[in-house]
């Protein structure tokens, strides 16, 4: 159900142009622009992984200065969205975290913009959200996208937003938003 749904943003691993694995650069926007799409749609927690020290000390300013500083009594709003934000440093850790405060394990939801076999179409997902009591955590790729061995240790592997789009190459701020807009909308629950 709804209070049982995680959303992360994967920093490390992820592809390169090339194929190899990289750590990604945080963007502030991708901080708290998908900080406020989860809390609008009821999402639990927003993990952020990036296992680089650098990267995390910019998250870090960034949240403080939304939620301590100038920007917490400018923007109240952005402070408040913020209240579900967690940053970890590897996929491995938020699964770990979610576990103790669910006292289960999540269901991984892979997503790419990529076609591949056996996707699971959003209105399947969606059921499968609506009916069972477990966790889910739905993961959100940078760069170009994550490797195949997350996919492999996922439980779905939902579908790209646009398959037969000639143009295919959405920000993941907006890929968040549409993703969590198909599986909860308004009406599910």
């Amino acid at each position: 159900m709804l209070n049982k749904m995680y959303v992360a943003l994967i920093h490390y691993p992820i592809l390169k142009k090339d194929g190899s694995i990289v750590s990604t650069a945080v963007t502030n926007f991708d901080i708290h622009d998908i900080s406020r799409t989860c809390r609008t749609y009821n999402i639990k927690n927003f993990f952020l992984v990036t296992n680089l020290p650098s990267q995390q000390k910019i998250v870090e300013r960034v949240l403080e200065y939304w939620t301590e500083g100038f920007g917490s009594e400018y923007n109240p709003n952005r402070k408040e969205a913020l209240d579900i934000f967690k940053m970890e440093s590897y996929l491995e850790d938020v699964i770990e975290t979610i576990e103790k405060i669910e006292n289960e394990k999540p269901k991984i939801v892979f997503t790419s913009a990529k076609p591949r076999k056996n996707m699971m179409r959003f209105h399947e997902l969606r059921e499968k959200i609506k009916e069972k009591k477990t966790p889910f955590l739905i993961l959100f790729g940078t760069g170009w996208g994550i490797p195949e061995e997350i996919r492999e240790i996922s439980d779905y592997d939902l579908e790209p937003i646009r398959i037969n789009s000639d143009f295919n190459h959405l920000s993941v701020r907006a890929a968040v938003a549409i993703t969590l807009d198909r599986l909860i909308g308004e009406e599910i629950f």
